[in-house]
């Protein structure tokens, strides 16, 4: 692992296992106190240099790091596949991605700024002269999730060095091979080596103990909403940004383009086996194109190939391991028993679950009410738009949600009533361009991701105000 810039290991170790059969990739170092304490006290030094380095130097930091980035792209989409389970095509997306980001965040490293202030609009400050400048807040702890881990980081490491902050990165136990690797090229890149850890090991031990360090200015996390209240409740006083997940709902009215609602209800569902958090889970089709859209949805499905990720054909893969694979049919089950009809799937092997596809799905149940993170997706019927739009809203999550309609009277009311914090229309909520804001409503999170909205969150307003009375 990486403290402060320096090749670490220890006697303790954690498996890596591909998830497609279990078998070990590699082994990581489960970091020790010593770990934990030189990599925060050596950041807070790393802090110190990248405030005082220009926004010109970490732009270049940035963009090297990206031309690394694709320089490594077979060893890191090949990385992905062992210890993700993601299929070459989706590995090689994520790290063209991964490199636009820090692309992204080299342009943005170069338009922190402040504003001035009208003073002479008070009565009495008249003579004051002032404006207000960003400074970057410091340490910033990026625990990162198994689902889409190199972008993901990307998101919370890019933004941090862009602002001027040193970074600590916790990948989770089952994918921290990735971040190591990116670790190694952001100190190639330039970055000064006092401002980088990657530490290796449990979230309940080495992620809340730096998440309890005081020393630490921002935590940045991404998971469930169950963590993100751990993180909450024992962080203290800092910074959070937390991107807690979602039971992604789509609407189809009955002016849409059904093939393109079934597309994206496919690409939505079943990419990297439904392990997002805006994956279309629940799907409210009018009961006028209802059966035309089933009938689609699954004949496409059907011809979709499931098995081994390193098979070039392969379009999708395992999901992260076997206990969740067992609770993820468990879900199915338990909804076929309350009502629902299986239209396809609802089995797997080991950890190959299939797409599956629910439908008439009672509202109590698992899949409409929290996150499945797995393959399937339920189908309901509606006959108005207010009631599919109070079905999309029962949620406790508010990340995304998307809206297939050809009527802008429809769009606009979904766009104005929906509570999340992005409406996609005429496309699926899976989509994400990485410069938009991306956050959510209620248990869904706290802040925005999306790199200037990133920038903003990691770094503090500072406020100068000069009497120029002589």
């Amino acid at each position: 692992m990486l403290v402060a810039g320096k090749w670490i290991d220890r006697p303790k170790k954690i498996e890596v296992q591909f998830p497609y059969d279990g078998s070990v990739v590699d082994t990581v170092p489960i970091a020790e106190e010593e770990d934990i304490e030189t990599a925060i006290s050596n950041a807070l030094e790393g802090a110190k240099i990248m405030k005082k380095t220009p926004a010109w130097k970490r732009s270049e930091i940035l963009f090297k790091t990206a031309s690394l980035i694709l320089q490594n792209k077979d060893r890191i989409a090949q990385t992905l596949i062992n210890e993700v389970g993601k299929t070459m095509k989706e590995a090689v997306a994520e790290v063209e991605r991964t490199a636009e980001i820090f692309k992204l965040a080299s342009e943005e490293a170069k338009r922190i700024h402040g504003e001035t202030l009208p003073f002479d609009s008070v009565k009495g400050s008249e003579k004051k002269r002032g404006y207000f400048v960003r400074e970057p807040v410091g340490v910033v702890l990026a625990i990162v999730p198994f689902n889409v881990p190199l972008a993901l980081c990307a998101h919370k490491v890019a933004p941090a060095i862009a602002a001027g902050n040193a970074i600590i990165v916790k990948p989770t136990s089952q994918t921290p091979l990735n971040a190591l690797i990116l670790g190694e090229l952001l100190l190639e890149a330039g970055m000064p080596p006092q401002a980088l850890s990657v530490l290796t090991g449990p979230g309940g031990t080495v992620g809340m103990r730096l998440v309890k360090d005081e020393r630490i200015r921002l935590v940045s996390f991404t998971g469930s909403v169950e963590v993100g209240k751990q993180i909450a409740q024992n962080a203290g006083l800092k910074k959070l940004a937390l991107e807690l997940g979602s039971n992604t709902p789509m609407i189809v009215c009955d002016s849409a383009n059904v093939d393109r609602a079934v597309d994206a209800t496919i690409s939505g569902g079943f990419s990297i086996a439904g392990q997002v958090c805006i994956s279309v889970q629940r799907v409210f089709v009018h009961k006028k194109v209802y059966k035309d859209f089933v009938d689609r949805l699954v004949e496409k499905i059907k011809m979709m190939k499931v098995g081994d990720p390193r098979n070039e054909e392969t379009q999708m893969g395992p999901v992260i391991d076997e206990q969740n694979a067992k609770r993820i049919v468990d879900w199915f089950e338990e909804a076929r028993q309350k009502g629902a009809r299986v239209a396809i799937g609802g089995t797997r092997e080991y950890t190959l679950v299939q797409p599956t596809v629910l439908l008439e799905v009672p509202n109590f149940c698992k899949i409409m009410t929290d996150e499945l993170f797995g393959p399937g997706v339920a189908v309901n019927s509606f006959e108005s738009l207010d009631e599919a739009i109070n079905l999309a809203n029962s949620t406790r999550y508010g990340l995304q949600a998307g809206i297939f309609t050809s009527n802008i009277f429809e769009a606009m009311k979904a766009i104005e009533e929906l509570q999340f914090g992005g409406v996609i229309v005429n496309d699926g909520p899976r989509y994400r361009a990485d410069f938009m804001p991306y956050g959510g409503y209620k248990e869904s999170g706290i802040g925005r991701e999306g790199v200037r909205f990133a920038i903003e969150e990691m770094t503090e307003m500072k406020t100068v105000v000069i009497d120029t009375r002589e």
